[in-house]
């Protein structure tokens, strides 16, 4: 089934325990404040997505459940927004990634503000792999 290009799917989301911890323990991290990503590049499998993606705010940072969701709503809507950078170039080389995007930050950042770190994360991803 063909996607439009500004979704996210229900597929493009990194779950199960296995595959998050494998994502954990083989990552490799890359810092741009206020954001955090660790990602992992593997060969292309037609059976998953070519990017999936897991969004994580601290409760450390944010005691209330409701700031967390604000900023993970703007992380995902950012990231939905700009994905097609990472996707076209990963798909191009035949590989797929997994990605994990945690928020570092201790103040509820503007949409801007957010949207701005999510580009660069993209571009700089995109030039990685």
């Amino acid at each position: 089934m063909k996607q439009k290009a500004a979704s996210f799917a229900k597929g493009e989301k990194l779950c199960g325990v296995k595959t998050i911890s494998e994502l954990f323990t083989t990552g490799r991290p890359l810092n741009l404040p206020p954001i955090r990503i660790i990602y992992r590049v593997m060969p292309e499998d037609p059976s998953l997505e070519t990017v999936r993606v897991l969004i994580s705010v601290p409760k450390r940072y944010f005691r209330k459940a409701v700031d967390r969701n604000l900023i993970k709503r703007r992380i995902r809507e950012a990231y939905r927004q700009n994905k097609t950078v990472l996707i076209s170039s990963l798909s191009g080389s035949g590989k797929r990634c997994d990605l994990a995007i945690i928020w570092n930050d201790t103040v509820i950042q503007p949409y801007a503000l957010t949207e701005k770190c999510v580009k660069e994360m993209i571009v700089k991803l995109s030039r990685l792999v």
